[in-house]
C-alpha cells in the first residue's frame, strides 16, 4: 500500500469483504436495510463474497464481487438496483444500480456478473 490515504480507503473498503453477506435486487434505491432487504427487494442471494481491496481502474481503490448464479426471485417486477446487506447488524453497507434494468418473475433465478465497487480517491 502506498499511503495513508490507500490505508483509509482500504478499511472502508473491507468491509463489504469482511461483512457483507447478501445482494438483493430491488426495484428502486434502497436507503434503509428494510427497503433493501423487504420494501423494495425482489430477490436475493446470501451467496455474495468479495475479494481484498485493490487499486482501482482510474482512481481510488476497488473490491470485486464473486458472480451471483441462480438466485432467488421471490417478487415480480422490474430489478433496476441491488443492495448489499450485513444481516447480522441490521445494516445497509451499498447500494447502485444495475448495469441493465431485468424484468423478473417470482418463482424463478436471477444471475449477476462479478461487478466492482470503487472509492475514488479525493478530487
Amino acid at each position: 500500500m502506498a499511503n495513508i490515504a490507500d490505508y483509509v480507503l482500504d478499511k472502508a473498503l473491507e468491509v463489504l469483504d469482511t461483512e457483507a453477506d447478501r445482494i438483493d435486487i430491488t426495484s428502486q434505491i434502497a436507503t434503509t436495510y428494510t427497503e433493501a432487504t423487504s420494501t423494495y427487494s425482489l430477490g436475493n442471494s446470501t451467496s455474495l463474497a468479495f475479494g481484498a481491496p485493490q487499486n482501482g481502474d482510474s482512481s481510488g481503490r476497488k473490491v470485486t464481487s464473486n458472480i451471483i448464479s441462480n438466485a432467488s426471485v421471490t417478487a415480480s417486477g422490474t430489478a433496476t438496483h441491488f443492495a448489499i446487506t450485513d444481516v447480522s447488524a441490521t445494516r445497509l453497507l451499498a447500494t447502485g444500480a444495475l448495469g441493465t434494468s431485468q424484468s423478473v418473475t417470482s418463482g424463478n433465478v436471477f444471475n449477476l456478473p462479478a461487478f466492482d465497487i470503487t472509492i475514488n480517491d479525493p478530487s
